[in-house]
């Protein structure tokens, strides 16, 4: 940078942290470290989206608040809503926690109330933020999930175009534009090629690590990871010939940074607090539910009888790999209950063909599905496991050739048909093509937020005939 009079801000940026809380609260050691060598009004944090985690029992327990004061504590000045935010909690939960906050601006332009179409009062489209003698124009999208969103209240909108909406407003009343992108890589991309003005895109979603900025029609894209095991860092300075503004991007591995003592004291807080939420009793098991990934058993099939239940469907299917572990006897809490179910999965009904259910029974009899790997999409287990049903009987034989095992399936007393639609109670995850991947062939899909499967589960525990019937077999080999 020696064509460079002086660094006039440094910019900090982080996304999909995902609760992991520890290497927020070292993130915020190395904020904490540039305002010190800095200055204040020379160093800018931001956090593109997904910082919240459901998975992780203090923000479970607490409602997202350890986020809140984890961004707070760090002093960020500007975050934007991943899906994992916007998703997983309502509207009003969002809304207690982001107004009561302080220090930061919650910015996201293609999100707005479905009841009036207008942004709520405590997020907005985009912000000014200045520092040092430059303005910068921040604004942020999120993934349009447009039939999960409307189902939570909210009127989400195409990204780009709601981001182009911005930078036409922004662009000749600031210095720099910069995009917290909650979209994935492919779509920020698309929109250096498809937008003018935009200096950096702060990239998210898709969980993507740039060592070195993608420089694409004059913009430079930015994207720090997952889990906040990397933090991006932005040294913003000017040009000697001509003032003009040169960016030099990097990202910074956070695992030998300590953690700032106060973040750290913040997490051992909610830590505290959040096991005593948790620790409400569901039920008092007289018998102990059992679950596998690669064979039938009680609480998988418990879940798979909720989740038909919950939907009215004619028949459910759930795969196995969404349970951790089973139940022992005795109290079952609420804390055990989230560790052994923590994805923020809901529940789905739809339309499917008999032939694509098949498919699915065949293929989860074979190892290469049940012991299958899976990342993402919501699902925190570690492998896919074998499906659990529900109001099916089937009947199969392993000796036969893979995808030719099945030899009856019932539904109610009949055969099921190839070519009879069913209603059938699943899982959003298999919307995404994910696993069983004829599952997402159905029609007529519709999405039940904001409940999680473990809402379902809980229900179910409650429910002394459901506990029983949860141990007959649907799974007869020959």
């Amino acid at each position: 940078m020696a064509d460079i009079i002086e660094t006039a801000v440094v910019l900090l940026h982080s996304n999909d942290i995902h609760s992991r809380l520890e290497n927020a609260a070292r993130i915020a050691s190395i904020i904490e470290e540039e305002r010190a060598l800095w200055g204040a009004d020379r160093v800018l944090a931001v956090d593109c989206g997904d910082h919240m985690d459901r998975m992780r029992q203090e923000t479970e327990g607490s409602g997202g608040e350890v986020n809140i004061r984890l961004l707070e504590d760090a002093g960020y000045e500007a975050v934007t809503l991943g899906n994992n935010e916007g998703l997983t909690y309502s509207i009003p939960e969002l809304e207690k926690r982001f107004v009561d906050s302080s220090g930061f601006a919650v910015v996201c332009s293609n999100m707005k109330l479905e009841r009036n179409g207008e942004h709520p009062s405590w997020l907005k489209p985009s912000v000014i933020i200045h520092k040092n003698d430059l303005k910068f124009g921040v604004i942020a999208a999120t993934a349009d999930y447009r039939p999960f969103y409307k189902l939570l209240g909210w009127q989400s909108s195409d990204p780009l175009e709601a981001i182009g909406e911005e930078v036409m407003k922004l662009r000749s009343k600031c210095d720099t534009i910069v995009v917290l992108s909650h979209l994935g890589l492919m779509n920020d991309r698309k929109m250096a090629e498809q937008i003018d003005g935009i200096d950096l895109i702060l990239g998210g979603h898709t969980h993507h690590l740039l060592q070195e900025p993608e420089m694409i029609n004059g913009t430079a894209i930015c994207a720090a990871g997952k889990f906040g095991e990397h933090i991006g860092r932005i040294e913003i300075g000017r040009r000697r010939e001509d003032g003009g503004l040169v960016y030099s991007c990097s990202v910074i591995p956070t695992a030998a940074f300590a953690e700032k003592p106060e973040a750290a004291a913040i997490i051992s807080r909610y830590r505290i607090s959040a096991g005593k939420q948790l620790s409400r009793i569901i039920a008092t098991l007289d018998e102990a539910l059992p679950a596998s990934t690669d064979r039938e058993t009680p609480l998988p099939n418990l879940l798979a009888a909720g989740i038909r239940r919950w939907t009215g469907a004619d028949i459910a299917l759930i795969n196995n790999g969404q349970l951790l572990g089973g139940l022992a006897i005795g109290d079952a809490t609420a804390g055990e209950l989230h560790a052994l179910c923590p994805s923020p999965i809901n529940p789905c009904v739809m339309k499917l063909y008999g032939r694509h259910i098949r498919a699915a029974l065949e293929q989860c009899l074979l190892p290469e599905f049940y012991d299958k790997p899976v990342k993402g999409y919501g699902f925190r287990g570690e492998v896919l496991g074998t499906l659990a049903v529900d109001g099916v009987e089937i009947v199969y034989d392993s000796a036969k050739p893979p995808m030719e095992r099945l030899v009856k399936v019932l539904i109610g007393d009949r055969p099921m048909e190839d070519d009879k639609q069913y209603t059938v109670g699943c899982l959003d995850m298999f919307s995404f093509r994910i696993g069983y991947e004829t599952l997402a062939d159905g029609e007529d899909y519709q999405f039940f937020l904001p409940e999680f499967i473990r809402d379902v589960l809980e229900r179910e525990l409650c429910d002394q005939s459901a506990l029983q019937l949860c141990k007959k077999k649907r799974w007869h080999p020959v």
